[in-house]
């Protein structure tokens, strides 16, 4: 009587569960009565004489020799290994932009032989870096995201329990209020947009603000200092930096002189003011009264006196700036007869 052999195993290795079915080739194999993994029997059918599918018992980590037996005798062993069932402990950073391309780095146990990573269903790239640390690049997220994906890892022995991470939308901003504010900074400033909620910085141009997140739709923020001009306000979150709106930095209006700097407490006299930066003037006052005027350029104004006890009174300009220091204008009362 022949004695078997066995010339390879397809696949040679497997879960430390068992259950893979094993294609065993060799000759002499028609009469083979036992299959051994190690020195665990296992079922086993008999294709032909040279072909033998064999179900991988429950074994330890690591090699064991798969032999068959036959009336000839034993066969020699050819090599299966154990692959242990890899676990995920930790997924970080948790969260990232619907177009992917974030580093994320895996950690767990029994990494040393995983063969694929996946976000929910999509295949990610991947190094394992040891036996309890993969470093993964997120995909793109498929469609009916944003929200979570399944993280697991896949090697011979197995597919892992899957850990959460989050595919954050992209935020949008819809409008700034108001608008503009003086260069020294300090305005409150209300954004609307989408997908804010999760927002870790605002920026006027390249500085970051103070902020607070009032909601998935709106944040409220304080204008930093900036020069006079306008700049690009943008919001990031986990799910990337979004198209920005217009805030316009307005620097504070001076002013120079007034001509003339006097009139009768009954008012009505035209005042022509000079300064820089009067283009954006939005009050004119004579002490606390608000005047009528007309801006004629960036340098002047002329508004008219309102009525006002004799005395002198400091004429002030307010834009988004801010407010100017005054100069004196003085109401003389007419003479009595």
């Amino acid at each position: 009587m022949t004695t078997p052999a066995l010339t390879s195993l397809s696949p040679n290795q497997g879960p430390t569960a068992g259950g893979t079915t094993v294609t065993i080739t060799g000759t002499n194999l028609g009469d083979v009565t036992t299959v051994r993994f190690g020195t665990t029997a296992t079922a086993f059918t008999i294709v032909s004489p040279t072909q033998i599918t064999a179900t991988a018992p429950p074994g330890s980590e690591g090699p064991v020799q798969v032999t068959v037996i036959g009336p000839g005798g034993p066969s020699g062993g050819l090599t299966y290994t154990y692959v242990a069932l890899p676990t995920l402990t930790g997924v970080s950073p948790g969260q990232g932009p619907m177009a992917g391309g974030t580093a994320v780095t895996l950690t767990g146990t029994n990494f040393s032989q995983v063969t694929t990573v996946r976000f929910g269903t999509v295949t990610a790239a991947f190094t394992v870096l040891s036996a309890t640390q993969i470093s993964s690049t997120a995909p793109s997220a498929p469609a009916g995201y944003p929200g979570p994906a399944q993280v697991t890892v896949t090697s011979a022995g197995g597919t892992s329990g899957g850990l959460s991470y989050y595919y954050v939308a992209l935020p949008t901003l819809t409008g700034v209020s108001p608008g503009q504010g003086p260069t020294a900074g300090g305005t409150a400033v209300t954004l609307t947009g989408t997908n804010l909620l999760s927002a870790t910085t605002v920026r006027f141009g390249a500085t970051a603000a103070a902020f607070s997140v009032v909601s998935d739709t709106q944040i409220t923020a304080t204008a930093p200092p900036g020069s006079t001009g306008f700049v690009q306000i943008t919001v990031l979150t986990p799910g990337g930096t979004g198209a920005g709106v217009a805030f316009q930095y307005v620097a504070l209006p001076t002013l120079t002189g007034l001509s003339p700097n006097q009139g009768p407490p009954t008012g009505g006299t035209t005042v022509t003011l000079t300064g820089s930066n009067l283009g954006d003037v939005t009050a004119v006052r004579f002490g606390t009264t608000a005047a009528a005027f007309t801006i004629v350029s960036a340098t002047q104004i002329t508004a008219t006196a309102p009525t006002g006890s004799a005395g002198a009174v400091q004429v002030t300009v307010t834009s988004p700036g801010g407010t100017s220091a005054g100069l004196t204008y003085t109401r003389i009362a007419l003479p009595g007869i």
